[in-house]
């Protein structure tokens, strides 16, 4: 797999440096230089999740990683089910939360961790992330207790639930957790310093296991194949997916790029809508980041939409076409959540916000797939007050509720960050 830095495209390297690399020259995105169209997606759709994954991603990866060992370190990050169920006979989820952090992030987390194991030349490596809210936790789980790894994640303080918080911040040992007194754009900004900073990375190996670093783009391909696989006409089928940072709709566009032929893919955010702002005009124009009970998706920033851009003009997907984007407010949140528990799906925010996107845009020939990003509990705060109801708690959360937060708390300021990272030497 060739891939290029998306500022500097003279800057290549291989799948394995840019994920022991995270990010290149100027802060620049790695990304495929090419694809190339799988040579039978019919028969591909017919396999089983895991077996099907790793055929896509040997395709993409090529023989950096042999095809067995490919198949093994795919069915040890992909251990936990992908379920479709149908709301409808034109409408279905696609739930992604099934693994062991409860959240989408779970798949791209745990196989970057294994192609991190498959390549690490055994110095000194630092898993450095931001989150809003989910990453954190699907990056803790993945490398807790991993021998030789420091794992550290900076999060928005006060602006992720309660119950996403105790998932990562309870660990402890090689996992650091540090709340800043701001918003998920800054805590971003601060990983982008630290990789700026060639003392730092050196000493410390810093890597990062946010959606910039490919493994984790490329993991998240797979599923899209899957709920392909369970529509009865992928060619009219419509993808709407909760959007963020835009990873996930970024895999979804790679996956139409090597030949998932479905018709479009809608990315619904909420009030922070940078993305569709500028599909709309045209002009790059951020807003200050506001707080939504959509917190995974408070991004104003989106650091993975170059590489959006980069599908329409290097590799040429159609995006006017293919892409669209809406923003839904908070009102209209709770209004789909209800409208959801009515049909009997309970549905976390983000997840009732893409349904919302799909029910708006959704026509009658064609069939809907919603992606289902998180647990509905670990969004209980907004799920009782808006639905009047108790909510269950999985096992998962049942057992970190009344742990004690571990986390240190420090100002939106790169000096008190490298203080932090000073005490892992």
């Amino acid at each position: 797999m060739q891939l290029i830095n998306i500022k500097h495209p003279e800057d290549r390297v291989s799948f394995s440096q840019a994920v022991l690399q995270g990010l290149g020259r100027d802060q620049g995105l790695y990304f495929p230089e090419s694809f190339e169209l799988l040579p039978d997606v019919p028969m591909l759709l017919k396999e089983d999740f895991v077996s099907r994954s790793a055929l896509i991603l040997h395709h993409l990866i090529g023989d950096e990683i042999s095809r067995s060992r490919l198949e093994q370190i795919v069915a040890s990050a992909f251990d936990f089910p992908v379920e479709t169920p149908a709301l409808d006979h034109s409408v279905r989820a696609l739930e992604l939360f099934h693994g062991p952090s409860l959240a989408f992030k779970d798949f791209g987390a745990r196989f970057m961790a294994q192609c991190l194991a498959e390549f690490h030349d055994g110095g000194p490596m630092t898993i450095l992330t931001a989150t809003s809210g989910d990453t954190g936790a699907a990056v803790a789980h993945a490398y807790y207790q991993q021998p030789g790894i420091q794992v550290v994640i900076l999060y928005p303080r006060g602006k992720i639930t309660p119950l996403q918080e105790k998932l990562f911040c309870t660990l402890g040992g090689n996992v650091h957790t540090i709340a800043v007194d701001s918003d998920f754009d800054a805590c971003q900004h601060l990983v982008k310093q630290s990789f700026e900073e060639p003392e730092l990375k050196r000493e410390l190996g810093l890597n990062s296991a946010n959606s910039i670093n490919i493994a984790r783009l490329v993991a998240q391909v797979c599923y899209y194949f899957e709920a392909a696989a369970s529509v009865s006409d992928v060619r009219q089928t419509v993808f709407s997916v909760p959007s963020g940072n835009f990873g996930n709709v970024t895999a979804g566009l790679v996956a139409r790029a090597i030949g998932l032929p479905y018709k479009r893919i809608i990315a619904a955010t909420n009030a922070n809508d940078t993305v569709p702002r500028f599909l709309d005009s045209g002009e790059w124009d951020p807003n200050p980041t506001v707080t939504t009970i959509t917190n995974a998706m408070d991004v104003s920033l989106p650091n993975n939409f170059p590489r959006v851009l980069e599908l329409g003009s290097r590799h040429g997907l159609p995006l006017r076409s293919l892409l669209s984007s809406f923003s839904l407010d908070d009102n209209q949140t709770r209004v789909a959540i209800r409208e959801l528990y009515a049909r009997g799906y309970l549905a976390d925010p983000h997840t009732a916000l893409a349904w919302a996107a799909l029910d708006r845009e959704v026509k009658e020939h064609e069939e809907g797939v919603f992606l289902c990003t998180a647990h509905p509990a670990k969004f209980l705060e907004v799920l009782e007050e808006t639905l009047d109801v108790v909510v269950p708690l999985p096992p998962e959360l049942e057992a970190v509720r009344h742990e004690k937060i571990l986390s240190s708390t420090i100002a939106s300021d790169f000096d008190a960050l490298k203080q932090e990272l000073a005490a892992l030497h």
